[in-house]
């Protein structure tokens, strides 16, 4: 079965916590995290490109470098002079984390400055992905570039998902920041909304009600992720379906819980599962995933996909 899927947003360096007190280099992002593990559990023939833009710089190259040691495409990234990859920390207590970020100088945020290259990149693509944060990089009108090709996308029968993923500290307007996750969710045939963010910054009462807002933006397919309280998926006019939260034994890390998810769950569907068998084996990945450090979690230490 032959197919492809093209992760669209920003990649960055990654420090994390090591031992002694010392910090470890990673390379990771939202999107970045999803192709990571779409491209572990991919069927046989399915490709998986990452589009982004970096510099010119030996970060960028060892970042090139690895991510291609992945088995992630790197033939949508730009280079560009003058700019580098952002960098982040995460700080973690309990299992949650936090971070901090530099990325004022980032190269991702000229990802979609050349619009020609932008269209070449998804019309060869079946599966597009993008999030909340992708857009929250960009300038106004780079995101509008952005979400026009995804539209047309949508309607050439493309499959388009969006994860909203909102971090309102990327959002200098919080009007602004509500109305483009919209304008992002009208460009997708499917959502991966985190129900807390969800009730925090659109006021839904209930997972039902995320639900039924993403429908009436035109969403066919909806995955709301609630954390220990599971997934609920409306896909179509089918039935309603909640899969539990796979047990977790121990929490060391919950970075990239959703984003395994994501990826694992674009993986099965990919491969023909049905949407409730995909989100049951995402669910055991994201499990598995939340029990180690770092976003990118080596494929033997998680769930067979059999």
């Amino acid at each position: 079965m032959a197919g492809s899927m093209l992760s669209i947003g920003e990649c960055m360096v990654e420090l994390m916590q090591a031992e002694g007190g010392m910090l470890r280099k990673g390379y990771a992002g939202d999107t970045f995290n999803t192709a990571y593990y779409a491209r572990l559990f991919a069927p046989a023939g399915w490709t998986v490109e990452y589009l982004t833009a970096v510099g010119t710089d030996v970060v960028s190259d060892e970042m090139l470098s690895f991510i291609e040691g992945t088995g992630v495409g790197t033939a949508h990234i730009a280079r560009i002079e003058g700019r580098m990859p952002g960098l982040y920390m995460i700080h973690l207590k309990d299992g949650e984390r936090s971070f901090s970020y530099w990325r004022s100088t980032s190269a991702a945020k000229l990802l979609a400055g050349d619009p020609d290259r932008l269209r070449a990149a998804i019309e060869k693509m079946d599966v597009v992905f993008f999030s909340g944060i992708t857009l929250a990089i960009l300038a106004p009108d780079a995101a509008e570039t952005l979400l026009s090709e995804l539209r047309r996308s949508k309607a050439s029968g493309k499959r388009v998902v969006f994860d909203p993923n909102i971090r309102p500290r990327l959002w200098n307007d919080a009007s602004r920041m509500r109305a483009t996750l919209e304008a992002g969710a009208r460009s997708a045939t499917m959502v991966l909304p985190s129900y807390d963010d969800e009730a925090t910054h659109f006021g839904d009462a209930s997972v039902g009600g995320t639900i039924e807002r993403y429908r009436d933006l035109g969403v066919a397919d909806i995955a709301v992720k609630d954390g220990a309280n599971g997934v609920t998926l409306q896909f179509g006019e089918g039935e309603r379906l909640h899969i539990p939260a796979a047990p977790v034994s121990r929490i060391v890390d919950t970075t990239s819980a959703g984003d395994s998810f994501n990826g694992s769950f674009l993986a099965r569907l990919a491969a023909g599962h049905r949407p409730a068998d995909a989100a049951a084996f995402a669910a055991r990945v994201a499990a598995a995933v939340i029990g180690h450090h770092g976003a990118l979690v080596a494929r033997e230490k998680l769930p067979i996909s059999e």
